[in-house]
């Protein structure tokens, strides 16, 4: 975590306006419980609408599997040191199909031991794409013999998409959620 509090802080039931009800309709989380993320990224519903349209297509409708999106936005969590990103998306890696080790793991980048080559392709984009903001043509080369040109597209859109999540849940300062605890590898300073 970048901020030990907000900057912005999340809005409570009783502030939001109809417009905001309405854009957080379908931010619910099973229990009824709204995350901070959107509670925060809400009081700017237009933002909020865009927001969750792209976000949604990364998330949930792009080409990549469940487990190898999870790896690269991990690891974008990871570089970019949010607190906020690790937490939610350590819970839905271990949904995805990675287990905790792998997810440790991702700490440590693609020279880690037990990698597969597919895996380590993805880890060492994300790495460029952190880095330089550019897949550099020998990474590209290797992610280009696991996956699909559409599925090298879209991990490029997932590292982006979370790296900006990660400068808005780091600059916002967006505290964990009620119940969630912080990887002390990720403590606010």
């Amino acid at each position: 975590m970048r901020l030990a509090q907000p900057r912005i802080a999340p809005l409570k039931d009783s502030e939001f306006t109809d417009e905001q009800k309405e854009r957080l309709a379908k931010s619910r989380q099973k229990d009824g419980s709204i995350l901070n993320i959107f509670r925060t990224l809400v009081r700017s519903p237009d933002a909020f609408r865009a927001f969750s349209w792209w976000g949604g297509y990364v998330l949930g409708r792009n080409s990549l599997s469940p487990r190898d999106r999870e790896i690269v936005i991990l690891r974008t969590g990871w570089l970019c040191k949010s607190g906020y990103e690790w937490t939610q998306h350590h819970r839905i890696g271990l949904s995805s199909g990675l287990t905790a080790e792998e997810i440790e793991r991702i700490k440590l980048g693609a020279g880690a031991e037990g990698w597969t080559s597919a895996e380590r392709a993805l880890i060492i984009a994300t790495d460029d794409l952190n880095r330089d903001h550019f897949v550099s043509n020998p990474s590209w080369a290797e992610l280009s013999k696991h996956y699909s040109e559409r599925q090298c597209m879209d991990v490029v859109f997932t590292a982006g998409q979370y790296t900006q999540v990660s400068m808005i849940l780091n600059s916002f300062g967006i505290q964990l959620d009620p119940g969630q605890t912080l990887d002390p590898d990720l403590k606010a300073f």
